[in-house]
């Protein structure tokens, strides 16, 4: 048995090495969250009264709650200061977490290098154990860092360690997931797919379970991951005993991975793949192709982002009836809201469903590049075929897959909000609040199709930026940093609609700026080697 570990040292050594940029950038991206918001914070929250007030108020706001999470201490420091940072965090912890377990297994076998290097004297196990190692070194070490640096920042030492300690459970939790659905899935994309799909489903239970009443399913909190980062409870109780309940679930996940590697050949997951029809497949165009390729993740997220949408929209639909107090109303406003609670809620929730439509832009450009490291590209344009011809027909899928996304989760959002506030005048409003987001996703697609043309080892460009814009729109207001360094994210220029007026001029520029992306992208392109 212990040979099938053998050589585990070594993909430890390369995935680190591979991973020698990214890493250290998604660790300082998210621990200055944590610390910005901390250090924010303390002034902003400096009084017993201020945090009782403000949480007294979150905590009766059923969507805040079910966005953020329950402030179990309201007179706590790092209760209300920490409960927005806790919730966001954690899904960018988890997210991070399934793309590093995917990236080094079945994105792996899925390029065919993992076969090449199985030849070698590499045991059946080492490429799973050598992945959870620097998945859990890496949470580990963000977990530490996190936990000094908001106690720097004059948080509590004790909840600034269960602090880190939830975020570093969550991502180890959802790394044991994401080891699943990578033996369940034949490629990197279903298996991301599929843990992303959970990771959604499961953010959705805990919402659930946190806003329901004291007769209501509160108990569903428990079913997720992401609840349980909440119940470590830091800065109220500091529960440290919930790290069994992390624990158990990853070795019993983690366990099953294992199980599923025994009981699959090499390349292929335990679903197998469809056959193709036996006659043609009417693939008679790059587009066609690039639909081919991509449609299954395109229709996946399709119908998360409408789900999401269902939700935040009964949620915004009934914000209003929470918020009597002025003090709730301050914290809305904080939020980013305006004197109309709901609809500056609205605003608030359709800036984060775009960032994330942003995230599948980025995803489905990144396409290019793997069809080219994938020498799958090579063929393609040694035939009767354009290199702007193939690298738009991804394109198209990039910019309109994020569109129809946007339109899915503003027609749910529009539809379930009509519905619970009873007036469906509501859903024009709602879904062209979604629409507004576009321009700033494409903004980064069109990074990821510069560094693609003109610097291809540097696509990861497009996951930096991300992390930049997010961190600039989640702490810029909290720092107090000059409007000139938050304009620098796209979404700063989006316009908060419904709570505020349309100016269609910042939305050209940015349109504007995303097409100036993609072309000189595509010049370069154009101009430089495959596979450089």
């Amino acid at each position: 048995m212990s040979g099938g570990y053998t050589g585990t040292g070594a993909l430890v050594r390369l995935a680190l090495r591979r991973d020698r940029i990214m890493l250290p950038g998604w660790i300082a991206g998210l621990v200055l969250l944590a610390a910005g918001s901390a250090a924010a914070a303390v002034d902003l929250y400096s009084t017993v009264e201020s945090r009782v007030s403000s949480a007294t108020a979150a905590n009766s706001t059923a969507a805040l709650v079910a966005l953020y999470g329950r402030v179990y201490d309201p007179a706590s420091e790092g209760g209300i200061s920490m409960v927005k940072t806790g919730g966001i965090g954690a899904v960018l912890v988890a997210l991070l977490s399934i793309t590093l377990v995917v990236r080094h297994t079945r994105a792996e076998e899925e390029s065919g290098r993992l076969e090449l290097v199985g030849s070698t004297v590499v045991g059946r196990y080492a490429p799973l154990t050598s992945a959870l190692i620097v998945v859990v070194a890496t949470n580990a070490v963000l977990a530490l860092i996190t936990a000094v640096s908001v106690a720097s920042a004059g948080m509590p030492t004790a909840g600034s360690f269960a602090f880190g300690l939830a975020w570093g459970g969550v991502g180890i939790t959802f790394a044991g997931i994401a080891a699943i659905t990578a033996q369940v899935s034949s490629t990197a994309r279903g298996a991301t797919g599929l843990a992303a799909i959970a990771l959604g489903v499961l953010y959705v239970v805990r919402a659930v379970g946190d806003t329901a009443g004291p007769d209501g399913p509160t108990w569903m909190s428990w079913l997720s991951p992401i609840g349980w980062g909440q119940q470590f409870r830091p800065y109220a109780g500091d529960r440290w005993w919930v790290l069994l309940v992390v624990v158990g679930f990853a070795v019993v996940a983690v366990a099953g991975a294992y199980a599923l590697v025994e009981r699959r050949d090499l390349g292929a997951g335990l679903v197998a793949d469809r056959l193709g029809p036996a006659g043609s497949t009417r693939l008679n165009s790059t587009f066609a192709l690039a639909w081919r390729l991509q449609r299954g993740s395109l229709l996946g997220w399709t119908a998360a982002f409408a789900g999401l949408g269902l939700v935040l929209g009964n949620i915004a639909g009934n914000v209003g009836g929470f918020v009597d107090s002025p003090s709730a109303r301050e914290v809305v406003a904080k939020l980013g809201g305006t004197d109309a609670i709901t609809d500056a809620f609205i605003s608030a929730e359709m800036g984060i469903i775009g960032l994330i439509a942003s995230i599948y832009g980025i995803q489905a450009a990144l396409r290019l590049r793997s069809e080219e490291t994938g020498q799958r590209a090579e063929p393609l344009l040694a035939a009767a075929v354009s290199r702007t011809g193939w690298a738009w027909s991804h394109l198209v899928v990039a910019l309109g897959g994020s569109a129809l996304l946007l339109a899915a989760a503003g027609a749910g959002a529009g539809l379930s909000h009509g519905s619970a506030s009873g007036d469906m005048s509501r859903f024009g409003p709602v879904f062209v609040s979604a629409i507004l987001q576009l321009p700033a996703a494409w903004v980064l697609t069109g990074i990821v199709v510069l560094a693609f043309g003109a610097a291809p080892r540097l696509v990861v460009a497009g996951w930096v930026a991300l992390v930049v814009f997010l961190l600039l729109g989640q702490l810029g207001p909290l720092l107090g940093l000059d409007q000139w360094a938050m304009d620098l994210s796209p979404f700063t220029h989006i316009p908060r609609f419904p709570a505020g007026d349309i100016d269609p001029v910042p939305l050209v520029w940015l349109v504007l700026i995303a097409a100036a992306l993609v072309a000189t992208g595509l010049a370069a392109f154009r101009r430089r080697d495959i596979m450089t």
